[in-house]
């Protein structure tokens, strides 16, 4: 599905009635109405990241399409392709922690998914008092300038806002953690370490934050762009053709990791036939080579793309649970 103007002008409307949103007008989340097979209203509150000008648009902007590929009933399979107005949406906690995590949903760089590795992840989060940011990034192939930093300038863009708007959201600027899944996970692990990396032009106060994750979790991530170990699909999308060895090097997180990169937390299925565990293997094995905490988890089994309701009835079933505990040592929440 598209975004009609009618969904589009309802959408706008709710948002404006929010209170402190007024002065915000937003485009609505992506698959505003629900999927036919939710049983949770979807959310309404929104931030565009570009309000002046999404950076290095194409000649022929893409057209952002809702693929809904639930089979089960009441299981939302919701994913997002040709998003041209990147934003976040938000879920609030009723009592909030202080705390935020900013949530990058997988999709190979094809898509991003929206339910699985997005709302129902933020909606976890919120039932134990963080407020979550589900971030609908630009996607590398589909023709924007600067392409291999596309989905980092949207990372770093969201960390800022977030906390130039903290106040809005009872948020303390410095805990804002990034958690990210997938080919996410590859945008959650540039984001740890390239948050100080020059990728897009500042555009206004927000751009004075700092976009350094308080710390970062990638789960199952893609991370080398190495062809011997990368995820084919994203690293093409990501790079394009016959992408040179230095351009490879500029997007494995593993080969960029400053010193003062955040506190890390991996997991990974040692039976991942998608996104080989090496990839989190050799992210930790950098990450402590320049002496930067992390915990690791690597599970027998779990496969690829789990999340939440994929890890039920498995050994792997706890990993969110092992995060929030991590987390908490870390003064996150």
């Amino acid at each position: 599905m598209t975004i009609d103007r009618r969904s589009f002008v309802a959408a706008s409307l709710v948002s404006g009635l929010l209170a402190g949103e007024t002065a915000f007008a937003q485009t609505p989340p992506p698959g505003l109405g629900g999927s036919r097979s939710t049983a949770l209203p979807d959310p309404t509150e929104t931030i565009d990241l570009w309000p002046k000008g999404v950076p290095g648009m194409p000649a022929t902007p893409p057209v952002e399409t809702i693929d809904d590929r639930s089979t089960q009933a009441h299981i939302p399979d919701r994913a997002v392709h040709g998003t041209a107005r990147p934003r976040m949406v938000v879920f609030r906690p009723d009592r909030p922690n202080g705390a935020a995590v900013l949530l990058t949903p997988g999709g190979g760089y094809q898509r991003v998914v929206i339910d699985k590795e997005g709302y129902e992840m933020a909606r976890w989060l919120t039932a134990r008092g963080f407020t979550a940011f589900v971030l609908f990034y630009r996607l590398p192939g589909e023709g924007w300038a600067n392409r291999p930093d596309t989905p980092l300038s949207d990372a770093q863009r969201a960390m800022r806002l977030i906390r130039h708007r903290a106040k809005d959201f009872s948020l303390d600027p410095e805990r804002v953690a990034a958690m990210g899944f997938s080919a996410g996970g590859h945008v959650c692990a540039s984001l740890s370490t390239r948050f100080a990396a020059t990728v897009y032009t500042p555009v206004d106060e927000a751009d004075r934050m700092s976009a350094r994750p308080f710390c970062a979790a990638p789960i199952y991530p893609v991370v080398s762009m190495d062809p011997a170990i990368a995820h084919a699909g994203s690293r093409d999308l990501l790079l394009g053709p016959s992408p040179s060895a230095a351009l490879e090097a500029a997007h494995s997180p593993e080969r960029n990791v400053p010193a003062d990169a955040p506190p890390h937390w991996l997991l990974h299925a040692e039976d991942d036939t998608t996104v080989p565990v090496e990839n989190t293997v050799r992210l930790r094995a950098a990450l402590k080579a320049r002496g930067i905490t992390v915990e690791t988890h690597l599970f027998e089994h779990g496969g690829h793309g789990f999340g939440l309701r994929g890890a039920v009835g498995k050994p792997v079933e706890v990993w969110p649970e092992l995060w929030r505990a991590w987390a908490r040592t870390k003064g996150l929440g």
